[in-house]
């Protein structure tokens, strides 16, 4: 398989084999990351190339950035089907974007322009065979200036460098009071230089997540940077015209433009640090990570960041499976950055600045995120994190209680401590409870349970961004009942059937977190709660149906029909929703009807790509019978190893590892479909390596069950420093199904381990085969209630 396009500039697997001398194994694991991977229809925060892990900076190029959406959601920032470029964005965070650098050379425009005409504005056409995009690194040729840009970071700061033509009209445009991506609306915005190379700024404004969701926020930007050669002259813009000859910007479109006198192939550099809190902190965090670094050692030190986040991660087998291994858990580490400064400083949603605390060495106990919902990361991220990266898992945790501590609320998704939930549900606390269960508890577990029993139980003056406004009615019915409006208030919801079978679930979690944590009358009260979804299973069609207050069932009832009673979804797709008791799902439909409608829905699902077949869009596969590029359904591949098949499961988890993710820009994650910061990369991670649990670990006793691995050879670096190795014999792509299986020389008679014994590391070995063995695997099924 071809990895890159072929590219006029010193080859992109060489120059990462000399700036990463540690590569793990002899293997370089960043040569198999193609961040240009699903760039068809990507959310605005999922293509920034230049960043570290988890980083603030994060920087990218985008293509239609100023165009914002209307949405609030939408695809946004660079397309692989656009063909021009508009400038270099700095932040690039769920609802978070602004502060766009760009280089030009000629007539001054300081507007962007248009896609369909380049020639508009400021924006230059480009051709992708002179692009390069690697983990920490990008670099392309704008060919309407002849300018080679190139663009790296560190936590907090990013870098430019900018190689020009002879010139006498050579430029870098900071353009700092546009909209960019998810930013709405631009509130304020000033940027001025506080001597002959240094320049400091700030923008405010207000996304449409925020509008909706925690009406009284804001975001808020800052910059502190530096240019490596003084300007000729500087001017300045705003959308009230250009102002020549003056070193400041004010208002909506403020920005600035350094004018030089360029000789051939002269190199302008730019670094900026970051912050959402000040000034002064941008500043303090260019100190502290900047000064005196270069263009190129930064590029080396992000690069060797990757090559060990990445690293903890090895395995050996197919090529084209190791670009979709990698390239997903590229995304899994780029998403979620961090919105504290390197003093401990980050965001509070009433203006003020919260400070990180310390433990016992003097270090920050964590770090503060901006984040997406956590919707369906239970089934990917969070089980990513708990197998090697538990830190980001206490990052988030944290971040929740701290949000908590302030609001008196979880919000589900997170931009500067405002609540930006867009699914109108919140399984923070479900998410918190796996944590507890794999052993993450290195924060004030009491305070944990206490908003969790609050998030599950409490609808009292429960503001929208913290989502379960119907919470109160699931309490008290046991269900969440209908309403034919499309709203979600004290009395019911629209999407009440999915909402029921989603607070079954995190109710079930609660539970398990109660009796683990002594507290039995709270444990019976969840437990029962976490039945909710049998008062709406309908025994005629099988099925899951919204019902009314009245305590009857819809009427014109479509099981394919989604936004009526279940969100992003159907019922078809929604009656699988009972992770946490498959055992009672399988019992309720009868086991033989359940594995062969099961077994029939992957079957017609694959000859649609398992999802919206080749359709760009984020919704393209919620009409259908199964939509692997949506949350809902990404546990549901796994159940016929509750339901006493496990060589299904091996089946159809392979078969979407292999023919749902692809390698191309376009068909990347399914055609177009929604990344959501890492979460279907993170899915293809766990399932290539065979391990995945349908509760997110939130048993009492998490296990994690046992699929069809996808590589010969996979080692991998536990969370507390030990190993497990996973082989699989024999393996190809058509020898899909386990014949047997040991862990640590003992003979595996179950499709599954409990976590802790597999946490312990060793080694897990699968003999593999072409044709199920079916007396695998059969005889003790995953545990379903505790």
């Amino acid at each position: 398989m071809k990895l890159r396009k072929s590219i006029p500039f010193l080859p992109s697997l060489l120059l990462i084999a000399l700036l990463t001398p540690c590569a793990v194994n002899g293997q370089n694991v960043l040569r198999y990351v193609d961040p240009n991977i699903g760039t068809a229809h990507s959310r605005w925060f999922f293509y920034t190339p230049a960043a570290v892990p988890h980083g603030m900076a994060k920087l990218a190029p985008s293509t239609n950035g100023h165009y914002g959406n209307n949405q609030g959601w939408e695809a946004v920032g660079y397309d692989t089907r656009h063909n021009s470029i508009e400038g270099f964005v700095h932040f690039h965070e769920w609802q978070v974007g602004g502060v766009s650098f760009m280089p030009t050379t000629g007539e001054l425009k300081v507007k962007p322009g248009l896609l369909d005409n380049p020639t508009s504005g400021y924006r230059s056409r480009f051709d992708r065979k002179n692009q390069v995009a690697e983990p920490g690194y990008y670099k392309v040729l704008l060919d309407d200036y002849q300018i080679t840009a190139e663009l790296t970071a560190t936590s907090h700061v990013g870098f430019h460098r900018y190689t020009f033509p002879k010139n006498d009209q050579s430029r870098v445009l900071l353009d700092i009071g546009n909209v960019q991506g998810e930013s709405g609306e631009v509130r304020t915005a000033a940027i001025r230089m506080t001597d002959d190379t240094h320049f400091e700024g700030s923008v405010t404004t207000y996304p449409k997540y925020v509008r909706t969701y925690d009406a009284n926020g804001q975001v808020s930007m800052y910059i502190w940077g530096e240019v490596s050669k003084k300007p000729r002259s500087v001017g300045a813009f705003s959308d009230s015209g250009i102002r020549p000859n003056s070193r400041e910007a004010t208002g909506k479109g403020a920005g600035l433009f350094l004018d030089y006198a360029t000789n051939a192939n002269e190199a302008i550099e730019l670094k900026v640090g970051l912050s959402y809190t000040s000034i002064a902190n941008a500043k303090a965090n260019f100190e502290a990570e900047a000064s005196g670094l270069t263009f190129e050692k930064a590029r080396k030190q992000a690069q060797q960041t990757w090559q060990t986040e990445l690293g903890k991660l090895t395995v050996e087998g197919n090529e084209a499976s190791k670009v979709k291994f990698y390239t997903g858990l590229f995304h899994a580490l780029l998403g979620r950055g961090i919105a504290n400064d390197v003093n401990g400083s980050y965001p509070r949603h009433d203006g003020g600045i919260g400070q990180l605390p310390r433990d016992k060495n003097g270090k920050f106990s964590y770090n503060f995120y901006n984040t997406d919902a956590i919707w369906g990361a239970y089934w990917n991220l969070t089980q990513l994190w708990a197998l090697s990266y538990p830190e980001r898992y206490t990052d988030f945790v944290q971040t929740q209680l701290a949000v908590y501590k302030e609001r008196g609320w979880f919000g589900d998704g997170i931009a500067n401590s405002n609540f930006v939930s867009g699914v109108g549900t919140n399984f923070v606390g479900l998410a918190i409870a796996g944590a507890y269960q794999a052993g993450i508890r290195d924060y004030d577990t009491n305070l944990a349970y206490q908003a969790i029993r609050a998030n599950e139980r409490n609808g009292r003056n429960r503001p929208v961004g913290s989502g379960k406004l119907d919470v109160e009615a699931f309490v008290k019915r046991g269900y969440v009942p209908y309403l034919d409006e499309d709203k979600t208030d004290s009395t019911g919801s629209h999407f009440a059937a999915s909402h029921t079978l989603e607070y079954s679930f995190s109710a079930f979690a609660a539970a398990q977190l109660a009796k683990a944590m002594g507290k039995q009358p709270d444990y019976q009260q969840f437990l029962k709660a976490s039945n909710g979804w049998k008062l709406l299973y309908e025994p005629g069609q099988k099925l899951v149906r919204p019902k009314k207050a009245d305590g009857t069932f819809i009427s014109k009832f479509d099981p394919y029909e989604p936004w009526r009673g279940f969100q992003e979804g159907n019922a078809v797709q929604y009656t699988f929703f009972v992770p946490q008791n498959p055992k009672a799902l399988i019992e309720a439909i009868g086991e033989t009807t359940f594995n062969n409608r099961l077994d029939s829905i992957f079957t017609a699902a694959q000859k649609n790509g398992f999802g919206g077949g080749k359709e760009i869009d984020a919704f393209a596969g919620i009409k259908s019978i199964y939509n692997h590029g949506n949350q809902p359904n990404l546990h549901i591949s796994w159940l016929f190893n509750f339901s006493k098949k496990p060589w299904l499961t091996q089946k159809w988890t392979r078969a979407i590892c292999d023919e749902f993710y692809g390698t191309e820009p376009i068909h990347g994650y399914g055609y177009g479909q929604d990344e959501d910061q890492g979460q279907l990369g993170s899915w293809y991670v766990m399932a290539a390596l065979g391990l995945f649990d349908v509760k997110g670990f939130t048993d009492l006793r998490p296990i994690v069950e046992l699929g069809s691995p996808v590589f010969d050879k996979a080692t991998i670096r536990l969370g507390d420093g030990k190993q497990l190795r996973i082989e699989a014999k024999n393996n190809s792509a058509q020898n899909v199904y386990v014949q047997s299986a040991t862990f640590n020389g003992k003979p595996l008679t179950n499709c599954w381990l409990y976590r802790d014994e597999l946490m312990k590391g060793g080694k897990l070995t699968f003999v593999m085969g072409s044709q199920p063995n079916t007396n695998w695997g059969i005889q003790t099924p995953p545990p379903s209630a505790q």
